[in-house]
C-alpha cells in the first residue's frame, strides 16, 4: 500500500465518523455534507433519495420526527481502490433509539458505497443500504436445492 492510500484511509475513516456523529447529533446539513451534490443514495426500505439536498431534508425530517434522539455506530469492514479518486467502501451501521440501552444486533445494516476524491476531499457518491438477516428456512431450502441441481 503507497503512503498516499494509507492516508487516503484515513481520511475516509475520518468522514465515516463524520457521518455517524452527524447522525448522533440529528443535524442533517452535516450528514448531507458527507456526500457529493449529485448522489445517489439509496435507504434499506428501497427508497432512491437523488442529491445532497434530498438526503439533508429527508433526514432533517427523520432527525426531527422517529430518529429524534438516536445515535449511529458503524466500522467500516473493506476499502478497495479502484484508482486514485475513485474506491468502494462496505460498511456496518447500526442505530440505537433513545428507549434503548444497547445497540441490538437487529437493527444492524451493512452498506455499500462509491466514493470520489474531489478537490482532495473524499465524498461519498454512491450510497447502498439494506439490513442485515440470516436467512430464513426457505431460502436456505432453496440454496440448498440449487446446489443439487448443480
Amino acid at each position: 500500500m503507497t503512503q498516499e492510500w494509507k492516508k487516503d484511509k484515513e481520511d475516509i475513516n475520518i468522514l465515516f465518523n463524520e457521518l455517524f456523529s452527524a447522525w448522533s447529533h440529528g443535524d442533517g446539513r452535516a450528514f448531507a455534507n458527507c456526500f457529493t451534490e449529485d448522489v445517489d443514495y439509496i435507504t434499506f426500505f428501497g427508497q432512491h433519495l437523488k442529491g445532497r439536498e434530498e438526503v439533508e431534508n429527508s433526514h432533517q425530517d427523520l432527525f426531527n420526527g422517529v430518529l429524534k434522539g438516536s445515535q449511529m455506530q458503524g466500522r467500516i469492514t473493506s476499502i478497495r481502490f479502484l484508482n486514485a479518486d475513485l474506491a468502494i467502501v462496505h460498511c456496518i451501521g447500526n442505530t440505537k433509539m433513545p428507549s434503548q440501552k444497547n445497540y441490538s444486533e437487529k437493527r444492524a445494516s451493512i452498506n455499500t458505497n462509491v466514493l470520489v476524491k474531489q478537490n482532495g476531499e473524499w465524498k461519498i457518491t454512491s450510497f447502498h443500504n439494506c439490513r442485515i438477516k440470516e436467512p430464513n428456512f426457505l431460502i436456505k431450502w432453496f440454496m440448498k436445492k440449487g446446489k443439487k441441481v448443480q
